[in-house]
């Protein structure tokens, strides 16, 4: 049995451990209602957007933008992965790349070329690890995700699918749920399907427009911004994530920390009697030959 020195050591550290996750935790609980905040803010648009873009599309239909064209066989894919900049959130980020592995995997059994765009530094770390080529990456985003900031790395997949050097891109995050429960998905960004044009539209009806200056110039700007609106609501969603988990999980590692002081406070109360037995057991001893 450890001494009672070692054992007031660890009991020590650990209380010093359990006040860092502590804090940790009030700190993600703070960040988590402003990144749940942010995240239901961007929703309304990304609604609004997708309607407009629905009915636009239906209503000019002799024009056919790049993002809405199939190129047929996928032979090369392109992909941007999601993920956080810091640790310390659960299994987040690994059931994310757990899900991005089994679709490079994938990829690589149909003989499928792919390329990657990292948001965030632990998909980044991870794409260069598997040997995925990466085309672009923004990394050290903060708390709070800024479009611009975002549009450099996107845009190298859009240009990408436009000259046709990707059939298809996709883009992996953690969709939030709930407090307690992250989702992590992958979804088809381009071509954009009908699901996701239509998704949001309740009317059945045909529109017409009148389109200043022309309607390749209206339908190129405005599904350059949809699917700019895809991303960034994708990356606050994955925010709010991310402050979810690591609550959660500095919750837990308090908890668990607060268990192993009070084991580690009772082998110190055993070790601290079993000392003091020995000394009075020395002295009666020392006493009765005397």
């Amino acid at each position: 049995m450890p001494g009672s020195k070692e054992i007031r050591t660890k009991i020590k550290s650990v209380q010093n451990t359990r006040k860092i996750t502590k804090a940790m935790e009030m700190v993600a609980a703070s960040k988590m209602r402003k990144a749940q905040e942010r995240m239901r803010a961007a929703r309304p648009y990304g609604d609004k957007i997708r309607i407009i873009t629905a009915h636009l599309s239906q209503a000019n239909p002799e024009y056919r933008h790049p993002f809405l064209v199939k190129h047929g066989e996928v032979k090369n894919a392109g992909i941007i992965v999601v993920t956080t900049d810091k640790g310390l959130c659960g299994g987040l980020n690994t059931n994310t790349l757990r899900m991005v592995t089994q679709r490079l995997r994938q990829f690589q059994q149909a003989g499928v070329k792919v390329q990657a765009t990292a948001i965030g530094n632990k998909g980044f770390g991870f794409l260069g690890r598997v040997g995925v080529k990466v085309v672009s990456h923004v990394t050290h985003l903060g708390d709070t995700p800024h479009l611009e900031r975002l549009i450099g790395a996107v845009k190298v997949q859009l240009d990408a699918y436009t000259k046709g050097e990707v059939d298809t891109v996709l883009v992996a995050y953690s969709r939030f749920i709930n407090t307690m429960k992250q989702e992590p998905v992958i979804e088809q960004l381009l071509p954009l399907s009908a699901e996701r044009l239509h998704g949001a539209s309740t009317h059945k009806f045909g529109w017409d427009y009148i389109y200043e200056p022309d309607a390749a110039t209206v339908l190129d700007d405005l599904l350059n911004r949809f699917v700019e609106a895809i991303v960034y609501g994708a990356v606050a969603e994955n925010m709010a994530s991310e402050q979810s988990a690591r609550m959660v999980a500095m919750k837990a590692a308090s908890d668990n920390a607060k268990k192993v002081i009070g084991d580690l406070q009772l082998s110190y109360n055993k070790a601290r009697q079993a000392g003091i037995t020995k000394e009075l057991s020395e002295i009666v001893a020392g006493a009765a030959a005397v």
